[in-house]
């Protein structure tokens, strides 16, 4: 299992959420990341929205990364969520945003940050990874493509 299977739970994958705004998105993975984690949700939402504020994690072709480093957070975690419409995010290429990544990490944990930042960035530039994450009709669908193979973690 990578890195990025490492930290997205089947619970944190969402297919064809009906989300209108970047504030209901955030809200809607804080609640998540909350139960999972044990950090309010408002403490999480705020801490995306201020990373927004420092310029969009939308990286254009219809994909966004929002993440930020958490204080109190034990391990790294990630959220999953294909839209099921796309969502004005300020992205480089003007387009609408319709797969996420969120991420949060400790806020100690600067390499594995980096480390994977680096690996979305690569995975999401595969046009062939694209097109799999947004035909997928169900969960295990998704974790697969994320390298997570159909396991319950």
């Amino acid at each position: 299992m990578d890195l990025i299977s490492s930290i997205l739970a089947p619970s944190r994958i969402l297919i064809d959420a009906k989300v209108t705004s970047r504030d209901e998105l955030f809200a809607l993975v804080s609640d998540l990341f909350e139960r999972d984690s044990g950090v309010p949700a408002r403490k999480i939402r705020d801490g995306l929205l201020q990373r927004e504020k420092l310029g969009s994690t939308g990286l254009g072709m219809g994909i966004a990364i929002p993440h930020q480093r958490i204080k109190g957070l034990k391990e790294a975690l990630g959220a999953f969520v294909r839209l099921a419409q796309p969502l004005a995010f300020d992205a480089p290429d003007g387009e609408p945003v319709r797969l996420f990544f969120v991420m949060l990490v400790p806020e100690q944990a600067n390499e594995t940050h980096l480390r994977l930042l680096a690996e979305l960035a690569q995975r999401f530039s595969d046009r062939a990874f694209r097109e799999v994450v947004c035909a997928a009709t169900d969960v295990p669908a998704v974790r697969q493509a994320f390298g997570g193979g159909h396991a319950a973690g």
